[in-house]
């Protein structure tokens, strides 16, 4: 599986992918990615990507030529093209498992300053996504974290499989229960006797009963 991406910042990319499991999957061919700096693809001296809104309005918008002749030039291997825009479809964990098991490469185009032409969206995107309701500086970061997401679902990216099944949110809105580690006491804070026991199916319990969905308390502190 081969992930592109068409970005104004190649450098910010490539560097989340030169460590970590990322960089072992990458080495052991369980995907791969490929950037392409959308400048190439100007047709002006000044390598102008961006322009003016017709109809007035504040900011700049990405033009729509230097997309199409950058997915032009990925050819076959374009594979799905993903958009990532505030008013996509909201990512989840749902979504990330689609996409991996569809095994078919993924093209992103990351939006900047007001966003991108909708000629875009309305004749080169298959799938527009959005991390949140909340706007980032740059589009680079929310393909990042869905390549992120979606490669490590990727058949031997995971030393231990069995972990993902386990995972939160793999489960519809349910997510992971609490863990501990050594030491079992800290300043006073104890593990859960249970988890000490030994007693597996206690322990099993526990840990279905304690499963968590979003906390509110947690959200009020916001």
């Amino acid at each position: 599986m081969k992930f592109n991406f068409i970005s104004l910042f190649p450098s910010k990319i490539e560097a989340y992918f030169r460590e970590g499991l990322q960089e072992k999957a990458i080495r052991r061919n369980i995907f791969s990615i490929q950037v392409v700096q959308l400048r190439d693809f100007a047709n002006n001296k000044h390598q102008k990507v961006d322009d003016t809104p017709y109809g007035g309005g504040p900011g700049m918008l990405l033009k729509v030529e230097p997309i199409h002749l950058a997915l032009q030039s990925l050819g076959e291997e374009k594979g799905k093209v993903i958009l990532t825009t505030p008013s996509g479809i909201p990512f989840t964990q749902e979504i990330a498992m689609k996409l991996a098991s569809a095994q078919s490469n993924l093209t992103f185009i990351s939006g900047y300053y007001e966003g991108v032409d909708h000629r875009v969206s309305e004749h080169l995107v298959d799938i527009e996504l959005s991390l949140g309701n909340y706007v980032l500086s740059a589009g680079d970061l929310a393909s990042v974290c869905i390549v992120d997401a979606v490669s490590r679902l990727l058949p031997g990216f995971m030393g231990d499989e069995g972990s993902l099944s386990d995972e939160s949110h793999n489960v519809v809105d349910v997510l992971e229960y609490p863990q501990y580690t050594k030491p079992s006491e800290y300043n006073g804070w104890k593990v859960p006797e249970v988890l000490l026991s030994g007693h597996h199916a206690a322990i099993e319990s526990w840990r279905e009963t304690n499963r968590k969905r979003i906390d509110s308390d947690k959200m009020r502190n916001l």
